[in-house]
């Protein structure tokens, strides 16, 4: 069974047992998270499509900890003009595993 959630303004298709890096929730490692956005679930029984949300479909999930994402380096530069700009950053992320998918009624 998989199913689709929408979290941090992404979407990600999840089964259970996966463990994946989503945008930080405030959340301490250990913790229950319920994801109650579900777009989409799916199975051996057929594909249930929201509209724009499933009613009543829920993914359960268990916070692994807080990290943070590789550095993405921004630079800018003006030709001829010497003039440069180097700025780094890095993304901080949660990183969650899917304990369990419920369809719901």
């Amino acid at each position: 069974m998989f199913a689709v959630i929408k979290t941090g303004g992404k979407q990600y298709k999840v089964a259970a047992n996966d463990v994946l890096s989503i945008e930080k929730l405030d959340a301490e490692a250990g913790a229950a998270i319920t994801f109650g956005e579900v777009l989409l679930i799916g199975g051996e029984a057929g594909t249930t499509l929201g509209a724009p949300l499933v009613a009543g479909a829920t993914v359960t999930a268990e916070v692994v900890g807080q990290v943070r994402n590789k550095k993405v380096i921004s630079f800018k530069k003006r030709r001829r003009q010497n003039s440069k700009r180097k700025i780094g950053h890095r993304q901080h992320q949660t990183v969650v595993k899917i304990t369990g998918i419920s369809a719901g009624a």
